[in-house]
């Protein structure tokens, strides 16, 4: 039985980029909930220290830096605060498969992370699309609908309502995960609940 965990994440967490691809590798049924990172946090009472603490944020280079080859992905990052990381949910969200929301998903994590594009726009968002082999004309359609941004409102107010902090957060029912080290555990639970079916 293929188990589903759900992925609440921003595209201004790198943490969420090393998630994904090694979610990907996993035999789930993946359910991709993007979300504003920042609203969550000031809903929850959380506070964004790689960003407001200089010391926290040198650290989070280096340790990117090791994640990065320990999962042989590649960091080249644009200037996170330029990116509109909603016009990159709202994109996910304009999917019309979820395979398709995971290769947007990637596509811009990549262009972003790894090969240090600008997604200030949403027109940089399409570029990245498209070079990605995918096709952007769906996905511009739908990316300004009203439909499609009250969905990541309702994806940010739930994450709020589920405890979720931080970004990635996973959940494999009703078991939260947060951060792309603690995929053990998310393996683990996947394994008990294997074990009790």
């Amino acid at each position: 039985m293929t188990r589903r965990i759900e992925l609440f994440y921003d595209f201004r967490s790198p943490y969420s980029y090393l998630a994904f691809t090694q979610l990907l590798q996993m035999d789930v049924e993946l359910a991709l909930r993007p979300m504003q990172i920042l609203k969550v946090m000031e809903k929850v009472g959380n506070v964004p220290t790689t960003i407001t603490c200089a010391a926290k944020g040198q650290y989070a280079r280096a340790d990117l830096a090791r994640w990065g080859q320990r999962y042989g992905i590649a960091f080249n990052p644009s200037n996170m605060r330029d990116n509109d990381g909603d016009a990159c949910s709202r994109a996910v969200l304009a999917a019309s498969s979820p395979a398709e929301a995971s290769a947007i998903t990637l596509a811009l994590y990549r262009a972003s992370w790894s090969e240090g594009k600008a997604l200030a726009t949403t027109a940089d968002v399409l570029a990245a699309i498209t070079a990605a082999g995918l096709d952007p004309d769906p996905i511009a359609a739908r990316i300004d609908a009203a439909e499609v941004v009250a969905q990541l409102e309702a994806n940010t107010d739930e994450a709020a309502r589920r405890g979720v902090f931080g970004s990635p957060t996973l959940f494999v029912g009703e078991a939260m995960f947060f951060g792309n080290d603690r995929l053990d555990f998310v393996r683990e639970e996947l394994a008990r609940l294997e074990e009790a079916a």
